[in-house]
């Protein structure tokens, strides 16, 4: 745990001196778990497996937060969002780009 976080009052979940909610003793975004839930559909179960390091507890604590914050994590989704589409556009048409699109894989 960074010496600048700040508990919450979810047990497991921390802000950490960004005010970016991970879960605590990880590396682990709260956001990270919620894509990887609505991406692929996983239950807490499949992300616990996913995640052997995570505990159906902190994965719990993390869902119960982007619940309770719902709309500020779903802007912070679209921000991020929106900055890999820049990204993305603003990229220069390389060699290998160019041949993957003329075979269809992108």
């Amino acid at each position: 745990m960074s010496l600048t976080s700040i508990k919450t009052k979810y047990e497991h979940v921390i802000l950490n001196e960004k005010q970016v909610p991970i879960i605590e003793g990880t590396n682990m975004k709260v956001i990270e778990v919620v894509l990887e839930k609505t991406a692929y559909g996983w239950s807490p179960e499949e992300l616990h497996f996913q995640h052997p390091y995570l505990t159906l507890g902190q994965i719990y604590s993390a869902l119960a937060y982007y619940w309770d914050h719902q709309e500020d994590l779903d802007q912070d989704i679209e921000r991020r969002l929106e900055f890999v589409n820049q990204a993305q556009q603003s990229m220069e048409n390389t060699p290998l780009m160019a041949r993957l699109k003329s075979k269809g894989l992108i």
